[in-house]
C-alpha cells in the first residue's frame, strides 16, 4: 500500500509538472482539460499495474518480510506481542476519521444545491434552468442548474454575459470533473499536490467559459470590463462553477493571447510523448531478483515483486501473531534452561492459500524450530496473493523472538 501511494503521489506530481511548466500558459484548453483529466485519473491506476508489460506473472513468487513476532511464557501460557499494530491502528484510525469529516461535508454541500432548487423559485433563461435565491451572491453553476440571486434578476442587472459564462460551465460538463477531483482528494487528502491540482482544474474551467462569451460577444474589453467590476466580490461556493474574480488577471492575460496553431501542435505532441513514457515507466514490473540479506540483519525486506493484493491470513495479520502465540508451546528442554533467542523462518503461501516449503533459517535449538515449523502447519489457508487478477506464490520470512519467562 505504501509502495502504491508513492508511485501515484509521485505521478500525480510529475504530471502537474509537466502542465505547469509546458502546457498552463497555452491557448489550447480543451486538450490541457483532457491532459489534467487524464493525468488524474491514470495516476491512479497505473500505479495498480493493471496493464502491465512483464509477461504472465502466475509462476513468479513475491518476498515480503513480517513484523518481529515476539513470543513470552508467562503464567505457563504464551501470548504473542504485537505491539507495532497498535501505532498503525492509530494511523488508520486518523485516516478515515479524516475521510469520514470530508465525506459529510461533500454530502452537504450535495444536499445544499438539493435543498435549493427544492425551495427556490426556477425559471428557465434560453433552456438553461435556473434557481433564483435570496441570498447575496454571484452567478454560479452546479451540474444543469444555473444559481442567480433573485433580486438582481429581477431588477435586471444580470449580465447576459454572465449567463453565457455559466452556461458554458454547464454545456461543457465542468461539474464532473470538480466532483472527480472532490472524491478523490477525500480518499487522497493526505496528499497537497491535490490543492494545486484542483486549482489548475477550476482555473482552465474558467478559460474555457470566457472562450465560449468571448466567441459569442466577439468583445473582449467589454468582458473585461465587466469581469473588473464585480472583482471585489469574493463569494466561493464548493463544488459549484463559478466565476473567480480573484484569478481575474490570469484569464484577462489568456483571452489576448495570440495563439500559435504550429506551437501548439508541438506542445500537444510533445505531452502525450511524456505522458505515454510516464505510463510506460510506471507499469512497468521489475524482475525479480535474488535477495541474499544476512539472517542477522533485523530491517524489513522489501518486497521483490510487485504484488497488486499480498495474501491475508483470516482475520488479518494480528490474528496470525495471535494464532502462532496461542499455539506455540514451549519445548520442555527451553523451559528449564529458561532460553531466549530468535529464530527465523520462511514459508510460501501457495496460489491457492496453504502453507508450503516451510524452513527453519536460523534455529535456536531446544527443538523451537521444530515447533514452529509445526504452528505453521496448522495454519488455515490463506487468501492468495495475486498480480493482475492472477493467483501467485508468495514467499514470507518472519522472526520470532523468544522470550524467556521473566522471574
Amino acid at each position: 500500500m505504501i509502495a502504491y501511494l508513492l508511485k501515484s503521489g509521485l505521478l500525480l506530481l510529475l504530471f502537474y509538472a509537466g502542465y505547469k511548466l509546458w502546457l498552463a500558459n497555452e491557448k489550447m484548453f480543451r486538450f490541457n482539460r483532457a491532459y489534467l483529466l487524464l493525468g488524474l485519473v491514470f495516476s491512479f491506476l497505473f500505479p495498480l499495474q493493471i496493464i502491465s508489460f512483464q509477461s504472465n506473472p502466475s509462476n513468479k513468487i513475491g518476498s515480503f518480510s513480517l513484523d518481529e513476532l515476539v513470543v513470552q511464557k508467562s503464567n505457563d501460557s504464551l501470548k504473542s506481542l504485537v505491539d507495532y499494530l497498535n501505532l498503525a491502528n492509530v494511523l488508520f484510525g486518523i485516516y478515515f476519521l479524516v475521510v469520514s469529516i470530508l465525506s459529510i461535508r461533500f454530502i452537504l454541500n450535495l444536499y445544499s444545491f438539493y435543498r435549493k432548487i427544492k425551495i427556490n423559485e426556477t425559471q428557465f433563461i434560453n433552456g438553461e434552468k435556473v434557481i433564483l435565491i435570496e441570498e447575496s451572491t454571484l452567478p454560479h453553476s452546479f451540474w444543469n442548474t444555473i444559481f442567480i440571486n433573485k433580486s438582481v434578476f429581477k431588477n435586471n442587472k444580470i449580465p447576459s454575459e454572465l449567463i453565457a459564462h455559466e452556461k458554458a460551465h454547464l454545456q461543457q460538463k465542468h461539474t464532473l470533473d470538480i466532483l472527480l477531483i472532490e472524491i478523490l482528494q477525500i480518499v487522497f487528502w493526505f496528499n497537497p499536490i491535490f490543492i494545486l491540482y484542483k486549482k489548475a482544474i477550476k482555473l482552465n474551467h474558467e478559460f474555457l467559459a470566457d472562450e465560449a462569451v468571448n466567441v459569442r460577444y466577439n468583445s473582449v474589453s467589454d468582458y473585461q470590463n465587466l469581469l473588473l467590476q464585480i472583482a471585489s466580490d469574493k463569494t466561493r461556493i464548493d463544488l459549484a462553477s463559478a466565476i473567480n474574480y480573484l484569478i481575474t488577471k490570469k484569464r484577462f492575460l489568456m483571452m489576448t493571447k495570440k495563439e500559435c496553431k504550429i506551437k501548439s501542435t508541438l506542445k500537444a505532441f510533445t505531452a502525450i510523448v511524456f505522458s505515454a513514457l510516464l505510463l510506460f515507466i510506471f507499469s512497468h514490473k521489475s524482475t525479480a531478483q535474488e535477495n541474499n540479506k544476512k539472517l542477522n540483519d533485523d530491517r524489513p525486506i522489501n518486497a521483490i515483486d510487485p504484488i497488486e493484493t499480498q495474501p491475508e491470513f483470516p482475520g488479518g495479520i494480528e490474528a496470525f501473531y495471535r494464532f502462532i502465540g496461542e499455539n506455540f508451546k514451549m519445548p520442555p528442554e527451553a523451559a528449564k534452561n529458561n532460553f531466549s533467542g530468535k529464530i527465523y523462518l520462511q514459508f510460501v503461501v501457495e496460489k491457492e492459500g496453504s502453507l508450503s516449503e516451510i524452513k527453519v533459517l536460523k534455529d535456536l535449538g531446544y527443538g523451537m524450530g521444530s515447533e514452529a515449523i509445526r504452528v505453521l502447519k496448522l495454519s488455515p489457508n490463506w487468501t492468495a496473493g495475486s498480480i493482475n487478477g492472477k493467483f501467485v506464490r508468495v514467499l514470507y520470512s518472519l522472526p520470532i523472538q523468544i522470550q524467556a519467562e521473566k522471574k
